[in-house]
């Protein structure tokens, strides 16, 4: 088992890794060559490609890295996607959009992956669009935050309805934890929020960990935080898999008392923010038949 760590920043330690280096063409095309000599023969070993797609630079970086291995021999392949792209436009919301989750997923299922692994995805659409997925739920990254925060009297918190249905199953599978939750409404056109409703007559000074797979700009935690404090939260906290923020920190200073979340998109280097290690929290991507070098791999807490 070969692994093709494409993002320096997110490395997947492997016994045997591919080295390679990257360039961009005058004309603005990334290229890439392996350091991989080419075998006599079509292989059968694997070659797991693992990418963080923050930009189309680094989904193109995959596509080309996927055909530069099958021309040198190696013909079955898996891709590693913390983050799929796109997730979010899972429907159409306006005339003359796109399904962009359609469209990735197509491109990713051309590749005629092994098999393609991504943590926490927004919806059931990638999982159910994606060919021979396996998906990485949030439930240890979960449970890590729990341990972090150290509470006797901590609910979860469920920002929106989209949320809702994922919060229920975690707070059953978390020993059946309170769930609190909330709504949101969402102008289609400009993306404005407003109208954030917690459903809870007095919260009596319980700490809330609020949980959802991304924050981005962040509105929907801002204003979800108010509602909660304007209901006798005690400590707010917010836990999210994948941690864009798009809009910097400063807007959550004195609403939440801590983020949490993963590495699955961008490192962050933040004192208001704890970053779990995705390979610290998500053991199904060590399996041992498929990596036996993390047999191992010892399990980190925050």
């Amino acid at each position: 088992m070969k692994i093709l760590n494409l993002d320096p920043d997110f490395q997947i330690p492997a016994a045997d890794s591919i080295g390679f280096e990257t360039f961009t063409f005058h004309g603005g095309e990334p290229h890439l060559k392996l350091h991989l000599p080419p075998v006599s023969f079509y292989t059968e070993e694997e070659v797991l490609i693992v990418q963080r797609i923050c930009r189309s630079d680094d989904f193109m970086l995959l596509l080309l890295a996927t055909d530069a291995l099958r021309r040198t021999g190696y013909r079955r392949v898996g891709g590693g996607l913390p983050y799929f792209p796109a997730a979010r436009q899972d429907r159409l919301m306006t005339p003359g959009e796109p399904l962009s989750v359609k469209v990735y997923t197509q491109i990713i299922n051309a590749q005629r992956y092994e098999r393609v692994w991504t943590f926490d995805p927004h919806s059931d659409v990638v999982p159910a669009l994606l060919d021979n997925v396996e998906v990485i739920s949030n439930e240890n990254f979960v449970k890590k935050v729990i341990q972090k925060i150290d509470s006797q009297s901590l609910v979860l918190v469920a920002p929106d309805a989209g949320a809702a249905k994922k919060l229920r199953k975690l707070a059953a599978h978390l020993g059946n934890l309170d769930l609190v939750l909330c709504e949101k409404q969402r102008n289609v056109q400009n993306g404005h929020l407003t109208g954030f409703q917690v459903f809870s007559n007095n919260l009596e000074g319980r700490d809330c960990l609020i949980v959802d797979d991304i924050c981005d700009g962040g509105a929907t935690f801002t204003g979800i935080a108010k509602a909660l404090k304007a209901k006798n939260a005690g400590r707010v906290f917010l836990a999210v898999s994948h941690g864009i923020f798009s809009g910097g920190f400063e807007k959550f200073e004195g609403l939440l008392d801590g983020i949490l979340t993963t590495d699955s998109f961008k490192n962050v280097e933040n004192e208001g923010v704890v970053q779990v290690l995705l390979a610290t929290v998500s053991p199904e991507i060590f399996r041992p038949h498929h990596y036996s070098s993390f047999q191992n791999l010892k399990s980190l807490v925050v």
